[in-house]
This record gives C-alpha cells, sequence and structure tokens, in this order.
C-alpha cells in the first residue's frame, strides 16, 4: 500500500491508524497504541501526534487510534491487539466536558477538534471509558494516561458538570499511571525503564507521573514531600480542598517542586514533581520531528476546524508566568518559559510556506502568551526557590526580564522571507508585561517598538486583548492588572493607528460570573465599556474547570491563599443576571436591567446606560 498524497507524501508518512497502514510500514506488531479523542493531526499541536513521533524517534514501532468507537463491537480498541510495551490514552486537546457542554451545562452542537465538527465522536470522560475497556480486554497490559483531562483531574478536584467533589482519576479510571503536563521526557523515560525489565508498578519515582500506592507508602511530611488533606476530609469540608489547591498551585510553579501525596480510602496519590523546563535544545527536538503538518488521509474531503485554526501558525513558546486564576496553563505546562531557536522556527514557517495552499500569510506568529518568548527571571537562582504563581500580579516581579527584543528579532526574520506577505499576532498579547517599566532604558526602547511593530505590521485589521473586567476587585482575583492599563494600551494603539494612517480595531475580552463578581460590577462594567462605545463581541461565562484558582474558589467559597470567603455566582439566575450586562444596547434586555439596578439601588449606573440613546440600539440591527 504506496498510496501517493498530494504528490509529497504517502500514506506511511502518517503514523498507522488501521492493520492496514501497519502492513504498509511492513510491521507484524506494535510497540505502543495511542487512543486519543481527537481527529489524528499529523502537527505538533496535536498532543498524540506529538508523543507517537517522540516514541517513533526512540525507535519504537506507534499507532494511534484516533476517536475509537466505544459504542459497537469495539474493533477499534482490538484492532492492533496487545501492544509490546503499553497502551496511551488521550481525552484530547480540551477537557472533554468543557468539549462537549456549555458554561449553562448545555450540550454543544459541534466538536473542533473532529471532522467537519461532528459532534458525538467522543464520550464524556473518554480517560475512563477508554480505560475500562481497555483494562476488560487487556487486562495484563499497562495502560498510561495524558492529556489535559488526566493532568488537571490528577488530585482531587471539583467536576462542574457533576456538581461535586471528585477523586483523582486515578481512582475513577483503570490506569496505571497518569502522565501530567508536556510528556515527551517522561514517556521515553517509561519506555526506558520498562526495557530494562521493570513493571510498570515499579515505576514510581518518575518526575510528572501520577500513581496509585497502598496508604503505608505515606511518608514524613517535610520539605521534599507534602502531604494534602485527605480526599474524603475534603468532601465533608470545602475549607480543606481550599487549603490543598494552594500547595498543588505552588508546586506545580515551582522550579523544583515537592512530593504531593493524598490519602483515598485504602490508597495514596502520590504526585512527582515537573521537570525543571525544557531547554531550547530539548524543545527543538520536539518541535523539529517530521510532522506531514497534514490531517490524516483518512479526513480527505472533510475539514476539521481547530486544525483550519492553526494551519499556517507557528508556536515559539511553552509555559506561561501570567498565572491567571481561571487558566490551566500553568498546571500544565509549567510558568518557566521554554523557547525555541530561532532556526527551528525559520524551519517550521518554510515548511508552512511549501503547503500547496498557503496564500503567505502566517496566521499566528505566538504562544500561550503571544509576547513571553525567551523571557524569564534575571537570576534563575532565585526563581528557583519562588513559589509565586504569577510573575506578573499584584505586580511584575523585579527580577523578571521583560525585553521583547529577541521576539521582534523572530518577528523580523520571519517577514525578511520572501515568500511572507504578512505575520499575524494571533494569541494573546500582554500588554501589562509589554508596557511594563523596566528601568533599562534600552529595554524599554525596545518594548515601545515592539507595541509599535505589533500595531504596525502584525494586526489583521482587529487586536484582540484580554483585560477581563473593568473592576479592580474582581481583576485581582483574576490576577490580571487594573483596566486603567487598557486605557494606556488603547492610547498607544490610537496614536500609532493615527500615525501610520491606519484603521483597526482594539477587541477586548470580558468574563462575567467570575468568582468575585457581582452583578453590580458587571453594570459597571457595562457603562465603562459604553463610554469607551464598545458593543461586546468576545465574550464569557466563566466555566469551572479542574484545577484553576478560580475553579477552587467557585467550589469552595474560599481563597486558597487568603482564607476569606469569596461572593461567586453559582445558579443558572444569577449567571444570566450578569450576563445580560454585556448586552444592555439591545432593547431585549433594557428593562430587566432598569429594574434589577433599581432594586440594587443603583439608578445612577441606568441613567448613565440609558439616559440617552448613543450606543443603543435594538437586536434587530446588533
Amino acid at each position: 500500500m504506496q498510496q501517493i498524497i498530494d504528490n509529497k507524501y504517502k500514506i506511511t508518512s502518517w503514523l498507522p491508524t488501521s492493520v492496514k497502514e501497519m502492513k504498509a510500514h511492513e510491521w507484524d506488531y506494535v510497540d505502543v497504541v495511542l487512543f486519543t479523542g481527537d481527529a489524528y493531526v499529523d502537527h505538533p499541536s496535536f498532543g498524540a501526534a506529538v508523543i507517537g513521533r517522540i516514541l517513533e524517534k526512540y525507535g519504537l514501532k506507534v499507532a494511534i487510534v484516533p476517536q475509537p468507537n466505544w459504542q459497537d463491537d469495539l474493533r477499534d480498541f482490538k484492532k492492533f491487539g496487545t501492544p509490546r510495551l503499553f497502551f496511551a490514552i488521550s481525552a484530547g486537546a480540551m477537557d472533554s466536558m468543557v468539549n462537549h457542554y456549555t458554561a449553562n451545562r448545555r450540550l454543544r452542537s459541534d466538536d473542533a477538534y473532529t471532522p467537519n465538527g461532528r459532534h458525538g465522536m467522543r464520550p464524556d470522560y473518554p480517560t475512563i471509558v477508554y480505560s475500562k475497556i481497555l483494562r476488560k480486554l487487556y487486562p495484563d497490559t499497562p495502560i498510561i494516561a495524558g492529556g489535559i483531562e488526566a493532568s488537571m483531574r490528577r488530585l482531587s478536584h471539583y467536576d462542574y458538570w457533576q456538581d461535586k467533589l471528585c477523586p483523582s482519576i486515578l481512582c475513577s479510571a483503570d490506569i496505571d499511571m497518569i502522565v501530567y503536563g508536556m510528556g515527551e521526557k517522561t514517556i521515553i523515560e517509561i519506555v526506558q525503564q520498562l526495557q530494562s525489565g521493570k513493571s510498570i508498578q515499579d515505576i514510581t519515582d518518575l518526575k510528572q507521573t501520577v500513581i496509585k500506592l497502598p496508604i503505608s507508602s505515606i511518608p514524613i511530611n517535610d520539605e521534599y514531600n507534602i502531604i494534602l488533606n485527605d480526599f474524603e476530609s475534603c468532601c465533608n469540608n470545602k475549607l480543606l480542598q481550599s487549603q490543598n489547591f494552594k500547595h498543588i498551585e505552588q508546586q506545580s510553579n515551582r522550579y523544583e517542586g515537592a512530593t504531593l501525596w493524598q490519602k483515598h480510602g485504602k490508597y495514596v496519590i502520590k504526585v512527582n514533581p515537573m521537570y525543571p523546563p525544557m531547554t531550547t535544545t530539548e524543545i527543538d527536538a520536539s518541535f523539529d520531528l517530521p510532522y506531514t503538518r497534514l490531517p490524516h488521509p483518512r479526513y480527505n474531503g472533510k475539514t476539521i476546524p481547530a486544525y483550519e485554526m492553526i494551519k499556517f501558525s507557528v508556536n515559539l513558546h511553552r509555559g506561561c508566568f501570567g498565572g491567571c486564576s481561571f487558566c490551566t496553563i500553568s498546571a500544565h505546562q509549567g510558568k518557566f518559559i521554554a523557547s525555541r531557536s530561532k532556526e527551528s522556527i525559520l524551519k517550521e514557517v518554510k515548511q508552512i510556506i511549501s503547503m500547496p495552499d498557503f496564500k503567505g500569510y502566517i496566521s499566528d506568529l505566538g504562544g500561550p502568551s503571544a509576547n513571553m518568548y525567551k523571557m524569564g527571571g534575571k537570576d534563575l537562582e532565585i526563581c528557583k526557590k519562588c513559589i509565586r504563581p504569577s510573575c506578573l500580579h499584584p505586580t511584575p516581579c523585579k527580577n523578571l526580564n521583560n525585553d521583547h527584543s529577541m521576539l521582534l528579532e523572530i518577528y523580523h526574520a520571519v517577514d525578511s522571507i520572501p515568500q511572507i506577505k504578512k505575520s499575524f499576532i494571533g494569541s494573546g498579547v500582554r500588554y501589562d508585561l509589554s508596557m511594563h517599566i523596566s528601568g533599562n532604558e534600552k529595554i524599554d526602547k525596545v518594548n515601545r517598538q515592539y507595541n509599535e511593530e505589533l500595531i504596525c505590521s502584525h494586526v489583521s485589521g482587529r487586536l484582540k486583548v484580554a483585560p477581563e473586567h473593568t473592576s479592580d476587585h474582581v481583576l485581582n482575583i483574576m490576577r490580571k492588572p487594573s483596566f486603567s492599563l487598557y486605557y494606556d494600551f488603547k492610547k498607544i494603539f490610537d496614536i500609532t493607528n493615527r500615525i501610520n494612517g491606519l484603521n483597526q480595531q482594539l477587541i477586548p475580552y470580558f468574563i462575567s460570573s467570575h468568582p468575585g463578581c457581582h452583578e453590580v460590577d458587571m453594570a459597571e462594567l457595562a457603562v465603562e465599556t459604553k463610554s469607551l462605545n464598545l458593543h461586546l463581541e468576545q465574550i464569557q461565562d466563566f466555566t469551572p474547570t479542574p484545577m484553576t484558582l478560580a475553579t477552587e474558589i467557585y467550589y469552595t467559597g474560599y481563597h486558597p491563599y487568603t482564607g476569606e470567603r469569596i461572593y461567586t455566582a453559582t445558579t443558572k439566575g444569577e449567571k444570566l443576571a450578569q450576563r445580560q450586562y454585556f448586552f444592555w444596547y439591545d432593547k431585549n434586555y433594557r428593562n430587566k436591567i432598569i429594574k434589577a439596578l433599581k432594586s440594587m439601588h443603583r439608578t445612577d449606573l441606568s441613567e448613565k446606560l440609558y439616559s440617552n440613546n448613543k450606543g443603543y440600539k435594538s437586536k434587530s440591527r446588533k
């Protein structure tokens, strides 16, 4: 079977997804079978492809089973038989429940990681469903889980969709081990230990793994081992769960973290610390693998929406030191930045240029946050002792180097390639980082240049930024800067546009119902954004997801770092009452808003919203 794909690739350019393809590779068996809830796209933004290629480079025979049918005769789980080493499972690039349900727990109608956006190609909690099937079919074969779903559910966690505190997913899924975070280094170490003759049960101290052990394994509580409040106690006392989270977040963000232990009934869950951040050589090695950058040919004639979004984009780095309360990036990738070399980035850009449908536009030169490339502590020894979850909040760390010169160097190198018409920055820009006055005249000058070049050369008509709210006390809980900084950045944006004869828009993102946000805060947000003549588009209602500070506050009612009680809108009525202020200009909400503000004795706000018709329009004109 040597089918040619796009006159460039053979079917063997992808990892096999069927026995027929395995035979085309001239294999009689596989060492590892990867099951994923996503479609198989051979691209460095898709986790199954990354792990598959890493194992392939190590010399293993790897098969991928994308979106297996868990409701029929289970042929997808049987077709490759027993792998020589282990099964690996990932629910996909997103938590399956976020993928399936809206903030109001309504079933979504599409799935961006499925061909043609078709819904229903993965179950709720695929990690649990897939593992139970595999364990029944292959009781003696190791099963290792990774990806966002398993990583974020590695300890006791609040599940918004079940509305209860759940145990570690190791207690719910039939898996032997979780590899949390970015798994390239860990997965190879597992292979090496298994090939040395160890059983999966013998691998107990490997970094970035989570295992279940007998309760007798619990050590003493010291600087290297933190004993968390046990699951059963947390179920009975929410304050104990809140206290746990502080340790979990701090250790996830440390350069050299402690081991975490949490008792669950007769067992203890052991979370080994993360690896130090990848070196440039290590991260280059992952991105430089022989990806086709294309969906598997089994999807010919179909569109995978998530792939279309990143098809012509380049990820410059991993990690984020912003520490936003509602975000899981640092818990998964860490707060220390691992940056690719210019050579690796340009190599990928040249791959994109060679794609037949490339029109000359890079959709994004970015990362988890667009402008953290090559940034970190000036003195790494200070960073190694630090347990701050954010390098930017409440104020930027004095040890933080926010020099944007190396990022500008990447922009200039990419834009100098003749086939590139323009490169855009589609990832979220931290303007509090690029505007922060470092005190170093050279760096501050470069950072001003960065903001100007960003606005002049890398915006496709609209620059999206994320102030998230206008209220300082809500922003403090979010770990975001004051909204006054948005005005400062808007001045730079407007002046730069005017000087260069550009007509571009600044589009802010906002969140309603975040912990700490009251209905009156949303009313004030409406007044503030009206004064800016904004009719908001980029909005969302806060959705609790496992292992974020905001979710812990939502569930427990306490702030893990202060013990303070924090109000959160939790009922459907409270959430809708807050969300309506995004649409104050819609006549369908006007009377409700006026009535609500009157009941709060804030008619001053309704007067500011409706004292004239400026900015007011009916839904039919929206």
